[in-house]
């Protein structure tokens, strides 16, 4: 039955004549619910059938501009700047700065000042570039909407709807914009949002008095609510602002962007890191005034310590390493919604999926048909090329009476289509559910042409797919046709319990080697009044088909990933419990001793028996979306960290609940999109393993960061206290304190979290949640190289004043060899096992160039007189240059040691 006809069958009144002629009306009538359908599509200028022309979309485009509400303000280059002067490391700077210019150190008091507006200039600068990127970002996962333009439909995104638009709307899509129905079948929404109606809302196409209050306007739907079930058409009457969805949000202010949970940590860190300043700061005036020491040099020295404890360079290589790893994540087809997921994919340990288009290709082929005597029906061919033979004992089937009969209802009984190559070696274009496309292929096979068979029985009712149902009905002059899960189906057929046991074993069998099974019934004489119930017992069984949809070739190496990374897939499917077990095993996620639940079984089960169990189900089959979140909490309390796939309306609970929920890009509604933290473009479980890994790099590499930023600043204080209390001068002047820890460290800080991966993330055990953020792997490796560095400059300086070097060189020479010891450590920090001598360090060209102009600002530091006064160093000779390079590298060899000691240990 084509679209139009459908139409008819739904009441529909024709449109207008001339609806060209008619004047757009205003977005903002507010009087679409009182006429009738006809008159609002005359009334917008629109065809109901045709929909509007391209040039006409253009015209309204240009004159009522995008479907969109207004974006937040962006904040202005001055405000971000400001905010950059609100954390702690600035003040400190300011005081020091202040005191400086107090004192005279008039030199001291600008190079502070010219720091500040570095740190600041930076800052805002990276601020942006990570708004940037998550604008961007969002674009990819922009709302979509199916519209009618020049008699076809087509996809496009929502914000270019405009007024007259013919929308197509079913069960899953967020409806785009403010529409008023013109036809519905069997069509609810969720209007909880707008209305705080908590149930859905039952929708008609017939008009309704005029005082109709929005909440009570059910031939209308408004932007912002979502469809839960049934399909519809409708007519756009309001876009943007003027929908009733604008009006509210024209009335509420931008909300606050809240913080990560890592950026709550790092907060928290950070005010520890401040109480532990001020003791150092205390105990380096403390142990200067004991030693007698100019107050002064001590005072300045002291503050420009407590600056470099602080940790100014980590909320900016956070920001860049999310930011980062956000946008990797989208070149490998996961777009991340949520920021907080990102830190979240690195502890995920149990991830369950869906199985069909995610697991498998999507590729529905009907290899089999069951006959209700139990003939097999082997079906050639795959793919939706509809070529192949029928062949039932050897010989052609396709004129069995049996086999016409059960082609032609589920012909009736689908929406699918498949339409001809249009050109020479071009292919068939599937168009609907591949399970139902798949129908209409082996349909075709046999002979039956589907638009003939559906012009010759028009449809008269429906009962959509529904997953909580499991089963779809349409009705047709003088019979109903049900198509869905076989025992659903074979529950309505009068059959006795040895005929129903008989096909319930030939279904059992089919999904034993993988097949996805459907029944097929017809109730004679029936119709669709209350549902599936009234037609218990009167059906007539038709036959079983079994399809098959191929694994993807990447998933069983993404499954043995996940499983050496610690990560425990499950399956939950709709489908049948052996197919699903079957799929697994072939894949690797399910073992011999690993075992199948469908949805009743698990309805049985209470939810301590279900977290007892819930380590040994490898599958849960014909599953209710309403059960995912069942299982979503059994793991939860076994201490899992989950996440959950899913794509329809229904699923939206259980990607809430998840730690990680994560929705379908392809096959996904616009709700579960909406629900989720990310959404897959390519609907690929190897894509979101892919993500997975991804989140461990980008925690990995804000560990590196911090590692690298802790160990220099332990190193500096050790260096500091240690020279005083062996009565040495201070090794170094406070702006060059301030130099080496925001302009040499800040050069690789930021760099480093743009390492890539090291290839061993799913070699490794999930993170941990209770993990702080200074591990205890961070810890003893800080143990071993701040003493290192610390013995390092602390013995170049003591033998070089034993010597009788000049003080100030002294001060130049230890300046300059922590410098180079930071460069080595960053070399470190690259990888906990991994030794640094490796070609992956030429990935990262940002890290090669930041330790280049390292050494280059360096050099002019010390040899380029306007900076050297500034910073009070004097040059030396080449010599000393190589020899501070050598010195410095015993940090790299010591670090080399202990990787090889821990990589010759796991080799064991």
């Amino acid at each position: 039955m084509t679209t139009g006809e459908r139409d008819k069958v739904d009441g529909v009144i024709p449109p207008a004549s001339d609806p060209a002629a008619a004047r757009p009306a205003t977005s903002t009538d507010g009087s679409w619910h009182a006429i009738t359908a006809a008159e609002v599509v005359a009334a917008v200028g629109s065809d109901e059938a045709q929909g509007l022309s391209q040039a006409e979309v253009a015209t309204r485009v240009e004159r009522d501009g995008p479907n969109a509400l207004p974006e937040a303000r962006s904040r202005s280059l001055l405000s971000v700047v400001a905010g950059q002067f609100k954390s702690p490391l600035v003040w400190l700077l300011f005081v020091a700065a202040a005191v400086a210019a107090a004192l005279g150190e008039f030199s001291d008091a600008a190079v502070i000042a010219v720091v500040v507006a570095l740190n600041a200039v930076i800052g805002a600068f990276q601020e942006g570039r990570a708004e940037q990127s998550l604008r961007a970002l969002r674009k990819l996962a922009e709302l979509q909407a199916r519209v009618v333009r020049g008699g076809s439909e087509a996809l496009v995104p929502a914000r270019e709807l405009v007024v007259g638009d013919v929308v197509v709307l079913e069960a899953g899509d967020a409806v785009p914009a403010d529409a008023r129905l013109l036809s519905v079948a069997s069509f609810k929404t969720a209007e909880a949002a707008l209305t705080g109606e908590s149930l859905p809302v039952e929708k008609s196409s017939e008009p309704l008095p005029a005082d109709t209050g929005p909440a009570d306007r059910v031939n209308v739907v408004f932007s912002g609510t979502q469809v839960v079930a049934g399909r519809a058409r409708a007519v756009v009457v309001a876009i943007g602002t003027a929908t009733e969805v604008g009006h509210i949000a024209a009335l509420a202010e931008s909300g606050v962007v809240r913080e990560t949970p890592l950026e709550r940590r790092v907060s928290r860190f950070g005010r520890v890191i401040v109480a532990g300043s001020v003791l150092v700061f205390v105990l380096v005036n403390l142990v200067g005034a004991i030693r007698g020491l100019p107050w002064l040099e001590i005072l300045m020295v002291s503050i420009s310590q407590v600056v470099g404890m602080i940790p100014e360079g980590l909320p900016v290589a956070m920001t860049i390493a999310l930011a980062v790893g956000v946008q990797r994540m989208a070149g490998r087809n996961a777009v991340v919604r949520k920021l907080s997921a990102v830190e979240t994919l690195g502890s995920t340990s149990v991830i369950c999926s869906d199985k069909t288009g995610t697991l498998t290709r999507n590729e529905m082929t009907v290899t089999t048909l069951v006959l209700p005597d139990g003939r097999e029906v082997v079906v050639g061919g795959s793919g939706y090329d509809p070529v192949g033979t029928l062949l039932v004992d050897g010989a052609p089937a396709e004129a069995d009476p049996a086999v016409r009969a059960l082609l032609e209802a589920v012909t009736l009984c689908g929406d699918a289509e498949l339409s001809g190559p249009h050109d020479e070696g071009a292919r068939w274009r599937p168009v609907g559910d591949p399970t139902e496309v798949a129908l209409v292929t082996v349909a075709r096979k046999a002979g039956l042409v589907p638009e003939d068979v559906r012009r010759a029985e028009p449809r008269v009712g429906e009962l959509p797919f529904d997953s909580a149902v499991q089963a779809m009905a349409t009705a047709h002059a003088g019979r109903v046709l049900v198509k869905g899960a076989p025992e659903v189906v074979l529950g309505l057929c009068g059959l006795d319990e040895a005929a129903r046991a008989a096909v319930a074993a030939r279904a059992e069998a089919l999904a034993a080697k993988a097949l996805r099974v459907l029944a097929v019934a017809e109730v004679p004489g029936g119709v669709l009044e209350g549902g599936l119930e009234p037609l218990r017992g009167r059906a007539v069984h038709l036959g079983l088909v079994g399809q098959f949809d191929p694994p993807r070739l990447e998933v069983a190496d993404a499954v043995s990933r996940c499983r050496a990374a610690g990560i425990r897939p499950v399956v939950v499917t709709g489908d049948h419990a052996a197919t699903g077990l079957a799929i697994a095993r072939t894949l690797g996620i399910a073992g011999e001793a690993d075992v199948a639940v469908d949805g009743r079984a698990l309805g049985a089960m209470s939810d301590e028996e279900l977290t007892q169990k819930i380590h040994s189900i490898a599958v849960f089959a014909r599953v209710q979306p309403a059960q995912k979140l069942r299982i979503v909490e059994a793991w939860q309390r076994s201490g899992a960290v989950v996440a959950m796939t899913g794509d329809g309306v229904n699923d939206a609970p259980a990607l809430v609940k998840a730690d990680v929920g994560v929705a379908m890009g392809v096959t996904g509604t616009e709700v579960a999109k909406e629900s989720a933290d990310i959404v897959l473009v390519d609907d690929n479980f190897a894509t979101l393993v892919a993500a997975v890994e991804e989140g461990r790099v980008i925690y990995r590499n804000i560990q590196k960061a911090m590692l690298l930023l802790f160990s220099t600043s332990a190193a500096e204080v050790v260096i500091l206290l240690v020279a005083l209390l062996l009565g040495f001068p201070p090794p170094f002047a406070a702006v060059q304190i301030l130099w080496n820890n925001l302009v040499t460290e800040g050069l690789v800080t930021v760099n480093l979290v743009l390492e890539g991966p090291e290839g061993d993330e799913m070699e490794r055990p999930p993170i941990s949640t209770h993990e702080p953020l200074l591990s205890r792997t961070i810890l003893l490796r800080m143990a071993l190289m701040v003493p290192v560095i610390a013995l390092v400059v602390l013995g170049w300086f003591a033998w070089r004043t034993a010597a009788g070097v000049p003080e100030q060189q002294v001060q130049t020479e230890a300046f300059t060899l922590l410098a180079v010891c930071e460069w080595y450590n960053v070399l470190n920090c690259r990888s906990e096992r991994h030794s640094a001598f490796t070609w992956s360090l030429f990935r990262n060209r940002w890290l090669v160039g930041g330790l280049v102009a390292g050494n280059l600002l360096q050099l002019a530091v010390v040899y380029w007189s306007p900076l050297a006064a500034v910073f009070h160093t004097v040059p030396f000779e080449p010599w000393v240059v190589l020899a501070l390079g050598a010195v410095g590298s015993v940090v790299l060899w010591v670090e080399e040691a202990r990787k090889l000691v821990v990589r010759l240990r796991a080799a064991r």
